[in-house]
């Protein structure tokens, strides 16, 4: 029985192993935060599209809700 046993395991360890190298992840590699600070210096991009200054007034519907404590 322990013959047997052992002869499956190793087959299916090949097995395991050859089917392995066939299947590919979809998962990104995996780059290291040094790798990433030198990408980061040689290509800066901003995380954030820059709008300018952001105004009260601009984003107010009312504007005279926002200078109401000014007229009192």
């Amino acid at each position: 029985m322990n013959r047997k046993k052992k002869i499956n395991q190793e087959l299916k360890k090949r097995q395991k192993r050859a089917n392995a190298k066939q299947r590919h992840s979809n998962k990104p590699k995996y780059i290291s935060k040094a790798e990433r600070a030198k990408l980061e210096l040689n290509s800066p991009t901003p995380s954030q599209p820059d709008n300018g200054p952001l105004d009260a007034s601009a984003t107010s519907e009312n504007p005279t809700e926002t200078n109401s404590h000014l007229a009192q």
